[in-house]
């Protein structure tokens, strides 16, 4: 039995792809951002946890997993890829670009819908039920967690017959 270590061999150096670093160095530096522009929204109050409490939480979570990303990648470098579809790419920023439009006219609970919908039954090739099921729930219950449980006002439909129905 020998002492040589699994990952390397003599004479051998570990390569990691340079858009895997590229990945790595730019999650690590969005966690840095939020980190450092969470503390100036105050981390704690005398009535509790303050508004950049979350995000300073989410940008050190961010930062740790790049880091442990980082050491995965040097102990055993993943196999290089296909590349990125870009059809995929642009769907997902097509349907994003799309929400984001008509956010204000629907209203949070109908564009989410119609965006879960969308990426869970056509792109994802779900079965109807669950693709529904998600949606609604990820839609609906998203919007009344946020509205209600947290006092962050989401928009609603413009329309007067859809908002007269709580959309």
């Amino acid at each position: 039995m020998t002492t040589e270590s699994v990952t390397t061999k003599a004479g051998s150096t570990i390569r990691v792809a340079p858009g895997v670093l590229a990945g790595i160095g730019a999650f690590a530096a969005v966690g840095i951002y939020v980190l450092v522009s969470s503390v100036s929204l105050g981390l704690w109050t005398s009535l509790g946890p303050g508004a950049g409490l979350f995000p300073f939480a989410m940008g050190a979570l961010l930062v740790a997993m790049s880091a442990v990303w980082l050491l995965q990648e040097l102990r055993r470098p993943s196999a290089k890829g296909e590349g990125v579809d870009k059809g995929v790419v642009i769907s997902v920023v097509a349907s994003l670009v799309i929400l984001a439009a008509v956010m204000d006219l629907l209203g949070f609970q109908l564009s989410m819908f119609a965006f879960l919908l969308y990426h869970l039954k056509i792109r994802g090739r779900r079965a109807w039920v669950p693709s529904l099921i998600i949606a609604l729930a990820g839609s609906v219950g998203a919007f009344y967690a946020f509205n209600y449980g947290l006092n962050v006002a989401l928009p609603v439909s413009a329309f007067t017959p859809l908002n007269l129905i709580g959309l």
